[in-house]
Order: structure tokens, then sequence, then C-alpha cells
């Protein structure tokens, strides 16, 4: 065994901005030398950070598809309650325009409702979520001792209702449109 020209050299860093170092000085000694006097280096913490960061990531678009798929059948379910709302008052209908509403006036009061619903959907699942980060945070604590994992931020918040207020909003457009089209003498008559 030569020590002036070791073979392999075991680096064991304490950190991971120890590692980093490592790797700079490793990369700015390589692009220094010729290829044969180049350090060649293999990063095993890096692999695993790889093969982990392409787990979760798999784990993340599937969770999103799933997230997708509920999407797409609660805004079926918001158009449906929308629509049976509108079958349902098809009287209230036919008295607002009677005295005077125009269809556009028939539209905004459903407009409005499926705001509303939409409003109170996404504070809901937003005040869940933050309720629900209390356990799950003290879980995580408790088994990996990693505090502070779950965390909904203020921003994901209000991008989370404005979803769900567009999402129904969208649901509530056919049947809305659908009860300003209503004939108002056929809307007195029904029962």
């Amino acid at each position: 065994m030569d020590y002036e020209r070791p073979s392999r050299i075991n680096i064991y860093p304490v950190s991971f901005a120890a590692k980093e170092n490592i790797n700079d000085l490793i990369e700015e000694y390589n692009q220094n030398h010729e290829q044969d006097e180049q350090i060649k280096y293999t990063d095993y913490v890096g692999l695993l950070m790889a093969s982990v960061s392409t787990i979760i990531n798999a784990i993340s678009y599937v969770l999103i598809a799933f997230v997708s798929i509920s999407l797409i059948v609660s805004s079926i379910m918001i158009g449906i309650i929308t629509n049976i709302s509108v079958l349902e008052r098809t009287k209230e209908i036919g008295i607002l325009r009677a005295i005077g509403a125009s269809k556009r006036d028939i539209s905004r009061v459903f407009n409005c409702e499926t705001f509303i619903e939409g409003l109170a959907a996404g504070l809901l699942g937003v005040v869940a979520t933050v309720i629900l980060d209390i356990p799950v945070n003290f879980i995580i604590d408790a088994l990996a001792d990693i505090g502070h994992v779950a965390a909904l931020p203020w921003q994901g918040a209000v991008i989370l209702v404005i979803i769900s207020v567009v999402l129904t909003l969208i649901a509530g457009i056919i049947p809305a449109r659908a009860a300003a089209k209503k004939d108002p003498v056929e809307a007195l008559r029904s029962e």
C-alpha cells in the first residue's frame, strides 16, 4: 500500500453543509486537473437523498391525482345540488320574475349561493387542516423527533379558499343559467 498515492479515501462529513463544501472542493480540484489526475467520488448520501426525493415526488403525484379526482367529483356534486335547488325553487323563480327580476338577477341569486357554498367549504377545509396539523405534528414529533412538519402557510390557505370558490362558481354556472331561462308563467304554475 502506497500512502503517498492512496487508491481510496473515505470521508465522513459532520453535516450536510460540510458535505456540500467537500463536493464543491472536489469539483473545483477536478476542473483544474487532467482526466487521469481527477478524483472520482461517490456521494452515497446524495444518491440516497435523490432516491428519497424520487419516491416523495411519486407519492406527491399520486396524491395530486386523487385530489384532482375528488375536485372533479365535488364540482359535479355542487352542480347537481344547485340544479336540485333550482328545481325545488321554481315557484320562487316565477314570483321573482313576475315582480320584475331580470334573468341576470335570477342568475345572480344562484351564483351568490354557490359562491357562499364555495367560501364556506374552503374556509371549513382550511380550518380543519389547521386543527389537524396539531395532532399530526405531535405524532411526527413523538415518532421521529421532528417538530412542525405539517403546516399550512397563510398564502396556501388563501389560494385554497379561492380555488374552492372558483370551482363552485364554475359548477353552478349551468344550473344558474337554467334558472334564469325559466319562463315566469310556467314557473308560477309549477307546484
